[in-house]
This record gives structure tokens, C-alpha cells and sequence, in this order.
């Protein structure tokens, strides 16, 4: 109920704010930088006393919710604009501090739209507040540039230097340490050429069949035997075996007749 009762207290805000310049805005096809303005002020009157809850209704809002109420408000903005206004602010407040108060309005004109800008001053840094709008005067989008001294832009500079230059560190060594790993490719390449050539000789060696070696007749037990039988019959007949020949035996061939 609290939610409620602060959106349409917003909502009021808005309106009041910006009554009898939609009107205005439509019958004159020009950049009417005082009702511009207005629609600033605006902005900047209800961002600068919303809270986070008040910021989070409108987030939660539907589509046509927040869309009604815009149109109602007055306010010429689309509704997803207005929710990146809204964050566009919350990034700024937390850069620069709490809104303190701002400066008078400059604004440059182009065929695309115009920029409104203000400085605006806040509890920590000072800065730019700029309100574009487009050639019907719709307010698009916010931007809050805040101003950095010296010494901040040098910090700064150095950091983004730092952070740069370690990246490109740790880039080269990851390079160098794959170059280094390419020394053991040629020794990875052998290696699985190997195996293949291993293989293919142990199954070339299983299929292979070892031939029958030839049979050596052994002339000396021939000889031997010879001398055993000349022996046995030299002691048969009672005499010696000096008379005794070998000679070896043909088989001749058996004549076969017609």
C-alpha cells in the first residue's frame, strides 16, 4: 500500500509538473527549450527524492502499467527509457554522491534531436547532466558525466596502462609456453609411427610358416652298421673280415613287358 500510495504521489508530481506544455509541444514543431526544461526539472525533481524502493516499483511495473502512467504524467517519454534513465541516475548518484542542487540549462540543437545540459552538484564530485531528446522533442535518454580532477584522470590513467600492459604479459608468456611445447611434437609423431610399423611386422611374423628342414642322411652310422654285419659273419664262418667288401646296391629298374 505504501508503494502505491508513493507512485501516485510521484504520478501527481509529474503531472502538476508538466501540465499545459503537452499541448504546447504539439502545435509547435520546433525545440521549445523553456518547456524542455520543464520536462528537466522534472527528472531531476523526482529522481533526486526517490529512494531505491520507490526506483524498484517502478522497475516491477508492467510494460502498460508504467507506459499508462508516463502518458498520464505528461512526460514524453517511452517507458523503457525511463527505466534506463532511471539507472543512468542510480550510476551517477553512487559515482558522484547525493544530489545536492544544479546550474542553469544550456541546450544545442541539431536536425537528430537536442541536448539539454546542466552542471549539477552532488555530495562527493561535480558534474554534467545531459537530457536528449529527439526532433519531437521525446525525451530518450540521460547522461551524467562527472568531472574528475588531475590527479584522478592520472590514476585512472595509470590503472587502465597497468591493467593493459599486464594482459599483454600474460598473452606473451601463454605464447611462449606453447612454443616451448612444440619441441616434443616431432618426438609425439614418431612415437605413434612406431606402433603402426610394430604391429603390421609382428602379424607379417605370426603368418609366416618355417620350413621343413631336409632330413641328412648320416654317413657314418651307414658305415657302422656295415661293420657290424661284416663282424657277424666273420665270426659265423669263422673267419676274418679282411676279405670282406662293401659295395652298395642298385635297384635296377623292373622291365615291364607290352
Amino acid at each position: 500500500m505504501k508503494k502505491r500510495m508513493s507512485l501516485l504521489g510521484l504520478t501527481l508530481v509529474l503531472a502538476l509538473g508538466l501540465a499545459g506544455c503537452g499541448s504546447k509541444a504539439e502545435e509547435e514543431n520546433i525545440y521549445d527549450q523553456e518547456m524542455m526544461e520543464q520536462y528537466a526539472d522534472a527528472i531531476i525533481m523526482n529522481f533526486s527524492n526517490m529512494d531505491d524502493e520507490a526506483m524498484d516499483t517502478f522497475r516491477d511495473m508492467s510494460d502498460l502499467e508504467l507506459n499508462l502512467m508516463l502518458m498520464q504524467s505528461g512526460l514524453p517519454v517511452e517507458g523503457d527509457d525511463f527505466l534506463a534513465m532511471l539507472d543512468a541516475w542510480s550510476a551517477g548518484m553512487k559515482e558522484c554522491g547525493s544530489f545536492v542542487d544544479y546550474g542553469e540549462y544550456e541546450m544545442e540543437a541539431a536536425n537528430e534531436g537536442a541536448v539539454l545540459t546542466t552542471e549539477i552538484t552532488c555530495a562527493d564530485k561535480t558534474a554534467d547532466l545531459e537530457f536528449d531528446f529527439d526532433e519531437k522533442m521525446n525525451m530518450t535518454s540521460i547522461t551524467i558525466n562527472a568531472h574528475y580532477s588531475l590527479g584522478e584522470i592520472l590514476t585512472k590513467a595509470g590503472l587502465n596502462t597497468l591493467l593493459g600492459m599486464g594482459t599483454v604479459f600474460v598473452v606473451l608468456i601463454f605464447i611462449a609456453f606453447i612454443i616451448s611445447l612444440f619441441k616434443y611434437i616431432p618426438a609425439i609423431e614418431a612415437k605413434f609411427k612406431k606402433k603402426p610399423a610394430q604391429s603390421e611386422a609382428k602379424k607379417a611374423e605370426e603368418k609366416a610358416v618355417p620350413a621343413a628342414a631336409p632330413v641328412v642322411e648320416d654317413a657314418v652310422d651307414d658305415a657302422e652298421l656295415v661293420a657290424v654285419i661284416a663282424a657277424a659273419i666273420a665270426a659265423a664262418e669263422g673267419t676274418t673280415t679282411d676279405g670282406f667288401v662293401v659295395r652298395s646296391i642298385k635297384r635296377r629298374k623292373t622291365n615291364k613287358w607290352r
